[in-house]
Parts: C-alpha cells; sequence; structure tokens
C-alpha cells in the first residue's frame, strides 16, 4: 500500500512538471567571462537512447531535481538530474528546460580544463538529446533548440574566438523561426557575423552581408507589427545592428560593388536576388552605384515595383535625363502603397522642375507631395524659395510682394514640421528686409499694413501686407 502511495504522489509530481515544462526558463544574463582552452564542437551522447523506458525510479529522479531546481539548490539536483538523463532522457522536457540551470552551474564549479571539457560536451549533448526527443514540440521546436545552444556555446566555449558552430547553429534557429526568431539569438548572430568578416573580409564579405539583409529585415517586420510580443523591443535592437554593420566597413559603396558587379551580371533574370541588392543598395544610401542602377533597371523590366522606378529615376537624373527622371518617378507614386513613400517621391518631381525653373510644375508636385504627407515642412520650403526667386511684375515695389508670400510658406514650414525650423527662420531673416519699406507702401495704398493683398502670376495667393 505505501508503495503504491508513493507512486500516486510521484506521478501527480510529474504531471505538475510537465506541465511546468511548457515555461521555459530565460537565459542567464550574467556574462561569464572564464579562462580559454580549445573546444570542439561536440557530438550527440551515446547514452540517449532510442526507446526510453520510464521507471519509477526515473520519475523519483525527476521530481527530486525539479523541486530542487525551482529552489536554485543545484548540488542537491544534480545527480538526480544525471541519473534521469542518462536512464530516461525523453521521460519529461523538464530534463532540459531544469537541466540547463543545473549543467550551467556544474559547468561553473569545476576547477581545471579536462573538468571543464567534460562537463561543457554534457551541456552541448544534452541540447542534441532534447532536439532527439522533443524537437517536434510545437512551440519549442528544434530551431529554438538550436538557438539556445548556440546561446551557450558563445557563453561557455572557451578559447574559440570565432564561435563558428554557435554562428551555424543561430542562423538555422533564425532560419526556421524568422520573425519568431529571439531578439538575443539574432543579436549574437550579428556580432559573430561581424567578427568573421573582420577575420577575414573576402572569404565573408558577401556572406556578412547577406546575414545583416537577413537579420534587419525579420527585425523590420517584428517592429512593424504591433501584435508582436517583441514589436518595441526589435525597433530598439535595429540601430545597434545597423552602426555595428556601418562600422564594419562592408557598406562601403565601393567595396559592395566589387562583391555584388559580377553577380548582378550573372542573375539579370532573377527578380529575387536583383530586388534583394536594389532594396539593399537603397537602405545604405549607395543609390549612386552603377551596380546598384543596373540591377534596378533589370528588376523594373521584369516587374516594376516602387522601389525599381525609384531607381531607374534616379539613374535617369544623374544622366540629366530630367523627363525620364520625372516618368520614373511618377511610376514609383503609381506603384507605392505607402503614402510617405509616395510624398517623397512627388517631392523630388518638385526639386527636378525646380532645377529647370518649371516653377509653376515644381509647385504642383509639392502641393501633391503634401496631400500624401501634410507634415513634411520640405515642400513648403521649396514653394517658398520658388516665390522669392519669381519676377512677376514690372513694377519694383509690387516686385517685393513675392517675399511676404514666400515667408508666409517658410512660416507654414516650421508650424507643420519642427524639424526644418532652423532652415526656415534663416530663409525668414534672409527675405524679410526685402519686403516693402513704409515709404514703397506711401505711394501704394493698396499696400497698407493689415490689409489682404493677392499676388498675381503664376503665383496666385493672397498674403497680409506687413
Amino acid at each position: 500500500m505505501k508503495t503504491r502511495n508513493l507512486l500516486v504522489l510521484v506521478l501527480s509530481m510529474v504531471m505538475f512538471t510537465n506541465c511546468f515544462a511548457q515555461k521555459e526558463n530565460k537565459k542567464n544574463k550574467k556574462d561569464k567571462n572564464v579562462e580559454t582552452t580549445e573546444v570542439a564542437a561536440p557530438e550527440t551522447p551515446a547514452t540517449v537512447d532510442e526507446t526510453p523506458v520510464v521507471t519509477d525510479e526515473c520519475l523519483v529522479n525527476i521530481s527530486l531535481f525539479n523541486e530542487s531546481a525551482k529552489n536554485k539548490q543545484y548540488a542537491d539536483a544534480l545527480a538526480p538530474w544525471n541519473a534521469a538523463y542518462t536512464q530516461c532522457p525523453g521521460a519529461n522536457k523538464a530534463i532540459y528546460s531544469r537541466g540547463r540551470e543545473i549543467v550551467q552551474w556544474e559547468l561553473l564549479q569545476t576547477k581545471d580544463a579536462a573538468s571543464y571539457q567534460k562537463v561543457f560536451d554534457k551541456l552541448m549533448g544534452m541540447y542534441d538529446s532534447r532536439i532527439k526527443y522533443f524537437g517536434n514540440d510545437e512551440k519549442y521546436p528544434t530551431a529554438w533548440i538550436l538557438g539556445l545552444k548556440g546561446l551557450d556555446y558563445v557563453t561557455f566555449a572557451k578559447n574559440d574566438e570565432l564561435k563558428k558552430p554557435a554562428y551555424e547553429w543561430l542562423e538555422k534557429s533564425i532560419d526556421g523561426l524568422k520573425e519568431n526568431s529571439e531578439l538575443e539569438v539574432m543579436r549574437i548572430f550579428m556580432v559573430l557575423s561581424n567578427a568573421m568578416y573582420k577575420a577575414d573580409p573576402t572569404a565573408h564579405g558577401e556572406k556578412y552581408i547577406a546575414d545583416y539583409i537577413k537579420v534587419n529585415t525579420i527585425l523590420e517586420n517584428i517592429a512593424g507589427n504591433p501584435e508582436q510580443r517583441n514589436a518595441e523591443a526589435a525597433s530598439q535592437l535595429k540601430p545597434s545592428l545597423d552602426l555595428i554593420f556601418a562600422q564594419s566597413g562592408a557598406a562601403d559603396c565601393n567595396t559592395l560593388d566589387g562583391l555584388y558587379k559580377d553577380k548582378v551580371a550573372q542573375n539579370l533574370s532573377n527578380l529575387e536576388y536583383l530586388s534583394s541588392v536594389v532594396g539593399f543598395y537603397k537602405r545604405i544610401r549607395c543609390v549612386d552605384s552603377d551596380v546598384y542602377f543596373k540591377a534596378a533597371v533589370a528588376a523594373h523590366k521584369i516587374q516594376p515595383t516602387a522601389e525599381s522606378a525609384n531607381a531607374c529615376a534616379e539613374m535617369a537624373f544623374k544622366k540629366n535625363e530630367y523627363s525620364r527622371s520625372i516618368g520614373f518617378y511618377e511610376e514609383a507614386t503609381r506603384l507605392s502603397s505607402d503614402k510617405l513613400e509616395k510624398a517623397e517621391y512627388q517631392y523630388k518631381i518638385a526639386q527636378i522642375y525646380s532645377n529647370i525653373d518649371n516653377y509653376s510644375k515644381a509647385r504642383e508636385a509639392a502641393r501633391n507631395s503634401l496631400e500624401y504627407n501634410p507634415n513634411n515642412g520640405k515642400p513648403y520650403i521649396l514653394i517658398g524659395k520658388l516665390y522669392a526667386g519669381s519676377n512677376i511684375y514690372d513694377d519694383p515695389v509690387l516686385r517685393k510682394t513675392v517675399f511676404w508670400v514666400a515667408v508666409d510658406k517658410f512660416q507654414r514650414a516650421k508650424q507643420v514640421d519642427p524639424s526644418v525650423a532652423d532652415e526656415a527662420n534663416d530663409l525668414i531673416r534672409r527675405y524679410s528686409p526685402h519686403f516693402p519699406s513704409k515709404d514703397d507702401i506711401f505711394f501704394k495704398p493698396e499696400l497698407q499694413e493689415g490689409q489682404s493683398f493677392f499676388v498675381g502670376g503664376w503665383i496666385g495667393e493672397s498674403t497680409v501686407c506687413r
């Protein structure tokens, strides 16, 4: 009877640990700076059974180590955990969720290199065993386990400077989970890729860029999805990874051209590849590159997109083909589904028309830009400059009224967009002294201060005399 009661008690505790094991413990946040000795990537331990037998003894050991580990009594947890892991590795996920804590603790207690290596191998092998028995788990699948394994390798592997095994495991984790990837996995993956690039830029250059594109795209998707639990954290992580990449030197436009020139030429019919190149060059602002233009034109021929049309427009502008450039920007506006992008394309059209002294068309495009993004002050600045540069009256006094409407636009610019306030204020200071003087107004009663005045010509706007 006592044996039966004990078994019932143990089974109830095991049911509890099954539920508990669904909640994985967070990675130990303490960075361990340990002395280093060479460590190789371990193989799957031979202790894993194909058909584990869950004995009463195994159930008791699971209950014992789980309770001890929960109370952080790892010395007490170690022996029953070792027994359970060896005898019935597929019995319960708690063997791995709690086992990680226990083996990490054991690793930090070792005093010599040989013991450290042995325990480290056990830690790595534990992940292989978990993949074997629980790799199909819906919440924590193989890809997730590999991410955890890679993080622990980085933390505990000694004297392996580049940590390539971890790099490979982390990449598999990211490829498998994509937007469900752990942010720390992506961060460490990029740190390792950066280190490998520094060690051998030629061998790892293109792969490093591909790694950055991959992680950056995932972070953008996470940050742009408010339903993602890590949306805010992803938006905070992205700038730091951008900085690492920018400082690496891999983002140098000439370096990129050397990497991509031949590959673009070989992939002129590969839309997916061409689009990735165009997007990448645009993101790091290498938009004056011939490689960028070549990829964009090829992609646009296959399947026009706003991005490829924009690239073609920039290429045409660089060649002083202004009408063609405007046409591509108009196409980009039509193809884009993003209002801010549309606003930017129309603003570029306004700038081109301004450069070729077609002021009315420039203002039209600037107003179109404001329709898509009314909070951008740049179009107002541009319109104000167009007004200030206009000569619509023969009368020297009336000619000065254009500065009133110009300053109106500068005032409006800083009202809607504080980021342009400094430029707007400089322009106001520059043009305000050119307003009609009191002597000028004396002979022009229609220009008396406070009155409304209609500035004619192509401007056709009312303003207030002052």
